[in-house]
C-alpha cells in the first residue's frame, strides 16, 4: 500500500520550514550563496540572509571565505551515521582491550566533527589511579589527541574553513591561533602520532595515531591515556609502536567488516 501524503501541521512556522529546507539543500546538494537559497525559497535576500545567519550560530552551517555556506558541524555528522559509528566501535572495542591489557592505561577511539572531537569508544585500564572512560564526550578538536590528529590530515584552507571567524563571533576567545595550530598541525603530519600533555585534562597525558580507511583516509584516531605521574618519555617510541601496531590491526578489520 502506497503512503499517504504528508498532511502540513495546522499551525505551521514558515521560518521554521524556511530553515530546514535551507539546511536539507546544504546537506544534500553543496553550498549555496544568500541569492541561491533566496530563489530556491521565494524569499528577499534579507531573509535568506537571517536564516543562513542562524543555520551559521546553530552550527547547521559555515561560510567560507566567498561567502558561500557549506553544511556545518551539525550536517556533517551524516559522514558518521549511527551504522557507520556503530560498526566503526564495534570493530574497535576488542582492539581497544588488546591495548588496554598491553600498555595497562586506558584506551580510546575517537572521530571529528567539525571543530569538536567525540569519543565513540573507551576501555579504562584496571589501575587504581586512571584516567576514567570518556565514551560519548565531546571536545574541542584542538585540544585532543585524535582531533590534532584528525586536523592534521586537513589542508590550510580547510583549517580556515573549520575555524572561520563568524562561528566564534559568540566567543572569540575560543577560537585557537591559527598561525600557530597550522604549525603544530604540520609537525604532527610529519611525525604520524601525537603526544598531548595537559591539554585537553590537567595532570593527563595522551599518546595517539591516526586509524585510515581502505582509502587512506584518517577516519578516527586511535590514543592512550595515562595520569601524567605515570608517563615517562623514553618510552614513548614504544607506546607509539604498539599503537601503530593496534591501528593496522583495526584498519584490516575495518576493511574487512566494509567489505561484507
Amino acid at each position: 500500500m502506497d503512503k499517504p501524503l504528508k498532511t502540513p501541521p495546522a499551525y505551521a512556522v514558515a521560518s521554521v520550514d524556511h530553515a530546514l529546507r535551507i539546511a536539507t539543500m546544504l546537506q544534500l546538494e553543496g553550498a549555496l550563496t544568500v541569492s541561491e537559497a533566496a530563489g530556491r525559497l521565494g524569499v528577499a535576500r534579507s531573509t535568506a540572509h537571517r536564516l543562513l545567519q542562524m543555520l551559521v550560530y546553530r552550527d547547521f552551517a559555515v561560510q567560507d571565505e566567498r561567502h558561500r555556506y557549506h553544511a556545518g558541524p551539525v550536517l556533517q555528522l551524516a559522514e558518521h551515521s549511527r551504522s557507520r559509528t556503530s560498526q566503526l566501535r564495534a570493530t574497535a572495542l576488542p582492539h581497544l582491550r588488546r591495548l588496554v591489557d598491553a600498555v595497562r592505561e586506558s584506551a580510546n577511539l575517537t572521530i571529528r566533527t567539525g571543530d569538536t572531537a567525540r569519543f565513540i569508544a573507551s576501555v579504562e585500564c584496571d589501575q587504581a589511579l586512571r584516567v576514567g572512560n570518556r565514551e560519548g564526550m565531546v571536545f574541542p578538536a584542538h585540544q585532543t589527541t585524535a582531533g590534532l590528529l584528525l586536523l592534521a590530515e586537513l589542508g590550510a584552507e580547510e583549517v580556515d574553513a573549520v575555524y572561520a571567524p563568524d562561528r566564534y563571533a559568540e566567543q572569540p576567545s575560543a577560537r585557537p591561533d591559527l598561525t600557530r595550530l597550522k604549525g603544530e598541525l604540520t609537525r604532527i603530519r610529519r611525525a604520524g602520532f601525537v603526544v598531548n600533555q595537559g591539554r585537553s585534562e590537567h595532570g593527563v597525558v595522551a599518546v595517539g595515531v591516526p586509524v585510515r580507511d581502505d582509502q587512506g583516509v584518517a577516519v578516527a584516531g586511535l590514543s592512550i591515556s595515562m595520569p601524567s605521574v605515570r608517563y615517562q618519555h623514553t618510552e614513548l617510541p614504544a607506546l607509539v609502536a604498539t599503537l601503530q601496531a593496534a591501528a593496522r590491526r583495526l584498519e584490516a578489520d575495518l576493511a574487512m567488516a566494509t567489505a561484507r
